[in-house]
């Protein structure tokens, strides 16, 4: 793949590929093309037998400000690229657009990215908002700078959450709503206590110190360790992860409905100039 524009694609150490988003200008925003590259790229290096970790990481200063709100022609951008469900209806009218698209794009990418039956190891520096995490919750390992947040602001637009709805598995019920009901900066500490985050290492050392991580994984079997993450996997989607992620996407799904109601759009107009500016980095 030599055609990507938002997306590099290194090899820094044997069995170790790192994958970078680069669109610094909008601090990494997630526009449709974004996503499909990054898609690409993943599966690159889930089909590269000679790859045993995947790094995600970012340029710039922030790793994501979240899904571009400027974007508008979503159908016309998507039909440069191949669908990778079997969803359909992505220019339907009503909701079902709407549903189509985040169920492959969001829910259906994210979960897809988090059964590579590789080690993953997100790589976060700076903010993570809202659909940042959903880059950063499928991977196995979260390696942080200590200048890291997350937030999940979506309640600020009128939605219950983010697609990918791993806040009570990455938080614990109580912190979850918490986070969610106020939207707060949870810092790089703070995530590590909660067992969010790995590690948290200084700025200046988070490159290296992913790659370290990433390379004595990397020496160990490979076929071992496709396997002790599917037996982990499989742990939690016994505990019903799977049924809880369908019915909080069918909420957000609603979310938008009701948004498109009383809004005329999809999410709560109040929200959006906020989240351009931090889109902009202004």
């Amino acid at each position: 793949m030599t055609g990507w524009e938002h997306i590099l694609y290194e090899t820094p150490a044997v069995g170790v590929v790192r994958i970078v988003l680069n669109r610094v200008a909008t601090r990494n925003a997630q526009d449709t093309q974004l996503l499909y590259e990054l898609n690409e790229a993943f599966d690159l290096a889930a089909h590269d037998d000679a790859v045993h970790v995947i790094i995600l990481a970012s340029a710039g200063p922030h790793f994501s400000s979240g899904h571009d709100l400027r974007e508008t022609d979503h159908l016309g951008h998507k039909q440069a690229h191949g669908t990778v469900g079997t969803w359909g209806g992505f220019g339907s009218p009503g909701a079902e657009a709407t549903m189509a698209r985040e169920k492959e794009m969001y829910l259906g990418f994210s979960e897809r990215w988090r059964n590579i039956p590789k080690p993953t190891i997100a790589q976060v520096q700076g903010k993570c908002i809202s659909g940042g995490l959903m880059l950063v919750w499928p991977c196995d390992l979260i390696v942080a700078a200590d200048d890291a947040m997350f937030q999940d602001n979506t309640l600020d637009l009128g939605m219950p959450g983010v697609e990918y709805f791993a806040h009570p598995w990455e938080l614990g019920v109580r912190q979850a709503k918490e986070y969610l009901f106020t939207a707060d900066w949870l810092t790089a500490q703070e995530a590590h206590r909660l067992g969010m985050v790995n590690r948290v290492v200084p700025r200046e050392r988070l490159g290296e110190a992913t790659l370290e991580l990433a390379v004595r994984i990397a020496k160990k079997p490979a076929f071992a360790l496709k396997l002790a993450k599917e037996a982990i996997n499989g742990a939690q989607d016994a505990q019903g992860r799977v049924s809880a992620f369908n019915l909080a996407f069918a909420l957000h799904q609603l979310g938008h409905s009701h948004n498109q109601q009383v809004h005329g759009m999809a999410i709560d107009p109040a929200g959006i100039a906020p989240a351009i500016k931090r889109n902009t980095g202004e």
